[in-house]
């Protein structure tokens, strides 16, 4: 299942991005001697496509629309190197469902699930940022980085989730 995610920045600062990480990739590929194949190329621009957190097996069928003798091993061996690189961040979120998103440079964000439908959105807010930097202060620390993931229940009337089945 692929998890959505909010329209962030705008097409030219994600595709600004994506051209930074492929590059980046294209130095790691090549500074540890691997071998660049078709079909990594293709799951590395099916996955630099997309537009949300993706799980392993909708990457796989998406990308067998372009090659259908992908197989599972060559997708996660795939997405491995891309995590190992640098240009992908790996997400286990509650769920216990893994999940990939491309690396963004220079920004940082955090996510909102929805515990129903599996629906992500990321966020960014200056407020909070700010105040997890004075919390960690008053406590005698400095933060390197964070990850803030807040479980909802989204209300959204149009949720197929809700449609489904009344919430008690």
């Amino acid at each position: 299942m692929a998890r959505r995610a909010p329209k962030g920045q705008p097409r030219s600062a994600k595709r600004a991005n994506v051209e930074r990480l492929r590059k980046s990739l294209a130095d790691y590929v090549a500074k540890q001697g691997l071998r660049w194949t078709d079909q990594r190329r293709l799951i590395c621009d099916v996955f630099f496509d997309s537009t949300e957190h993706i799980t392993l097996e909708e990457l796989l069928r998406r990308v067998r629309v372009g090659d259908p003798r992908v197989g599972y091993a060559t997708v996660y061996r795939t997405m491995r190197l891309l995590v190992e690189s640098g240009v992908a961040n790996e997400r286990r979120f509650a769920d216990g469902v893994t999940t990939y998103e491309p690396t963004e440079f220079e920004t940082h964000h955090d996510h909102l699930i929805c515990l129903d439908c599996g629906r992500i959105v990321e966020f960014k807010d200056p407020t909070i940022e700010k105040l997890q930097e004075q919390l960690a202060r008053r406590h005698g620390f400095e933060v390197r980085f964070h990850k803030h993931e807040l479980y909802c229940i989204c209300v959204d009337p149009k949720c197929p989730e809700k449609r489904r089945k009344p919430r008690r």
